[in-house]
This record gives structure tokens, C-alpha cells and sequence, in this order.
């Protein structure tokens, strides 16, 4: 099978961090069906200055048009992104790169017999359009933000709607996206559930003998109660939550992963509470790295407002740590057993509530870990290899 991946959400090298999880999905189906060919198109925003001075836009214009990532080809065409109208106009700049893209592929001697598409808005709505001019068969997997916020926008919801009732299959990362997807006039039988999986190798158990070791070498305190918040700093993912439950937790350090937008705002929080003792910024990190404060941390904790699959927190649980989590989405898919973690209202005292009954745990980290096994990739694949076969025959 020749399967054409198109994604926005997909990192490259200058941000190997943004949509991993739909390169990390793609990496496993590799893995275990090596006969799928996978090329993929993901692209960037325009943007005319490569000057670190614009921050993230930089990163835009610094992008290669091509890469190779995990022995995948991967395209980085641009497409226009204007500001304040840009949500109406972007599936438009946005198909018009990608026809292009393909295009040119098609007269290298390329040949696709699927698109596997990523992100229903705008990805989803420029990917009907492609798949309908080169008359290929598509499926386009729901993340999160796509079902549970967009359609709130009257003509966005209408495309969206459009797209599920002219794909071939759709896909969602938990049940709860599914079952939003059907609401919006999905064909139940052409939705599946395909959850995301959790990497065990590069997410490492550590013991509480290794998570000391770590402690020392991250320069941590042995004695405290370790919190991690990981992810981009935006108010729907309630890092401002967490620090004002930390607040209530005497004994207790938080290390915030991420950059973003709320930075000021965060740090300035910290400082009206008197926190810049019990509160580090560690900014963006790659996952090598949170694997090794996952592993020397005691809870991670996830205040989001919206979560499709909360990747961060099988990471945490794989390398023993469990979690306190708002019961919101696909989060209640995750944590499902007394040793995974706790799930809460987005209040800051029920965090702090969880923080302190998490911190005296009667369960080990080898529990932790040991449910977090059963989140791996096999059956994501195999499911995902059965849809594209039935898609392509």
C-alpha cells in the first residue's frame, strides 16, 4: 500500500515537537506492517523572515521544503495564512498548496492508493477537495480541538460535516471524539476509535531508586513532592490551575513544561503568589528529556479545559509516575484503574486535594507502570492496517 499522509500537525526539524503523536502513530504502523509505503505532506504556514527576532513565525520560514523523519519522505509545501480572516480562508490557501504538492509527486512517478489525513479544520476540509480532484480514496482522524471546539463556528461546522459525510472512514483518538462525530452526523459504521498508544522504549520505567538517581541529576529535591505540568502554555491546558493548587501544598515543587503564549502571565501568577521557590519553567522539551523528569517526578498533573487523548499522560504513567486529571474528553479512557492516577473537577482544590492523596500513594511505581503496558501500539496498528486495506480494495 502506498498511503499519503497529510497533516499540518506534523513536527519537522526545526519543531520535532509539534503533532509527534501523528508521526509517532505513523512511525508504529511502519513498524509493524513494513510493507505500507508512507509519504507525507505536511505544510507550514508562509512566512518571509527566517530572523530568530519573530520567535516561533521564524520557525516557519526556516523549515525545509523536504526533510527525510524516520525513513519517511517528508514535504513541507506553504500555504497563506492571513490574520483575522484566516480561519475562513486558510482551507483554501491550504488545498491549493497541497494539489500542487501531490502533483508534483505525480510527475516523479509517485502513486498513492489512500490519503490518510490528520485534523478535520482546516486539514480535513482542504484534504476533501484534494481527494476529490486526484479521485482518491481518504480518512481524516479527529484530535481534539478539531470536534470539540471548532464546530462552535456556524460555516466550519457545515464543512466539517461535509467532510465526515464524504470521507471513506473516519477515525477517532478515544470514544468520547466518536461519539461527538456522530452527533455531527457521522455514519456510526464509517467511525472508529483508533486510541493512541504510549512508546514504552523511549518512555522508561523508573523505579524509586532510579527516580532519586535523577533527581540528583536534574538537580532536584530529594524531599520534596514532585509535580509535573507538561504542555503549551494556554489557558485550556490550566497550567494557572495547577499553580494555584501547588500554592495550597506546602511540601511541594512544580516544574512546568512548555512554551506558549500565557508565559508572562503564568510567571506572573507565580510571583503574586509567592511561588518562585516552588514553581521552575523548564520550557519546551524534547521527549528524551521529559522522559527523565516524568521519571523523577511524583504526579503529573493535566487542568485542561479540552483533550481528544492526552498523550502526557501514558508518558508519565510508562515511566511510573501517575497523574491527576480533569475528567473532561478522552481523559476518562486513560485513567481507569486506582493505580493510573485520579481524575477531578478543573478546580484548583480538588487538585490539591488529588496532589496530596497521590503523594501518600499505598500502590508502587511498578503498578503504574505495569498499566500503562497495556497502552501499546500493536492494536492501534493492526486496526489502522485493516481500515487502510478495506480502503484500497
Amino acid at each position: 500500500m502506498n498511503i499519503l499522509t497529510i497533516s499540518t500537525l506534523f513536527p519537522n526539524s526545526k519543531d520535532p515537537k509539534h503533532g509527534v503523536f501523528v508521526e509517532t502513530r505513523l512511525k508504529h504502523l511502519k513498524k509493524h506492517y513494513p510493507d505500507v509505503n508512507i509519504t507525507v505532506i505536511a505544510p507550514v504556514p508562509w512566512f518571509p523572515f527566517k530572523s530568530a527576532y519573530f520567535g516561533q513565525y521564524s520557525l516557519y520560514a526556516n523549515t525545509p521544503l523536504y526533510e527525510q523523519r524516520n525513513g519517511f519522505d517528508v514535504y513541507h509545501p506553504r500555504y497563506l495564512v492571513v490574520p483575522k480572516i484566516g480561519m475562513t480562508l486558510t482551507p483554501v490557501t491550504l488545498a491549493y498548496c497541497i494539489e500542487n504538492q501531490v502533483q508534483q509527486l505525480l510527475d516523479q512517478g509517485l502513486t498513492f492508493d489512500a490519503i490518510d489525513g490528520h485534523y478535520f479544520y482546516p486539514d480535513g476540509v482542504a484534504i476533501n477537495q484534494v481527494a476529490k480532484r486526484f479521485k482518491l480514496p481518504f480518512t481524516v482522524t479527529a484530535r481534539g480541538t478539531d470536534i470539540n471546539l471548532i464546530p462552535q463556528f456556524k460555516k466550519p461546522k457545515r464543512q466539517i460535516q461535509q467532510v465526515l459525510q464524504d470521507s471513506n472512514h473516519n477515525m477517532a483518538v478515544c470514544e468520547a471524539l466518536r461519539q461527538e462525530m456522530i452527533s455531527l452526523g457521522a455514519e456510526p459504521q464509517k467511525v472508529s476509535t483508533l486510541r493512541n498508544g504510549v512508546d514504552l522504549d523511549l518512555f522508561q520505567f523508573s523505579n524509586e531508586d532510579k527516580q532519586q538517581q535523577l533527581r540528583e541529576e536534574l538537580d532536584l529535591p530529594a524531599d520534596k513532592t514532585i509535580v509535573i505540568s507538561v504542555g503549551w502554555l494556554i489557558e485550556r491546558k490550566g497550567h494557572h490551575h495547577v499553580i494555584r493548587a501547588i500554592n495550597d501544598v506546602p511540601n511541594a515543587l512544580l516544574l512546568i513544561a512548555g512554551n506558549g503564549p500565557e508565559d508572562k502571565n503564568l510567571k506572573q501568577l507565580v510571583k503574586s503568589l509567592g511561588l518562585e521557590n516552588r514553581v521552575c519553567f523548564l520550557g519546551q522539551q524534547p521527549q528524551a528529556v521529559l522522559n527523565q523528569y516524568y521519571g523523577a517526578a511524583d504526579i503529573l498533573a493535566l487542568a485542561s479545559s479540552r483533550e481528544g487523548w492526552a498523550n502526557v499522560l501514558l508518558e508519565a504513567m510508562a515511566c511510573g509516575t501517575p497523574v491527576v486529571a480533569t475528567k473532561i474528553w478522552g481523559s476518562p479512557e486513560v485513567v481507569q484503574d486506582a493505580q493510573a492516577g485520579l481524575l477531578v473537577e478543573r478546580d484548583p482544590q480538588q487538585i490539591t486535594k488529588a496532589i496530596e492523596q497521590l503523594s501518600h500513594k499505598t500502590f508502587s511505581r511498578l503498578q503504574t507502570r505495569q498499566y500503562a503496558e497495556k497502552f501499546d501500539w500493536q492494536s492501534t496498528s493492526d486496526k489502522q492496517y485493516q481500515l487502510f486495506s478495506e480502503l484500497v480494495n
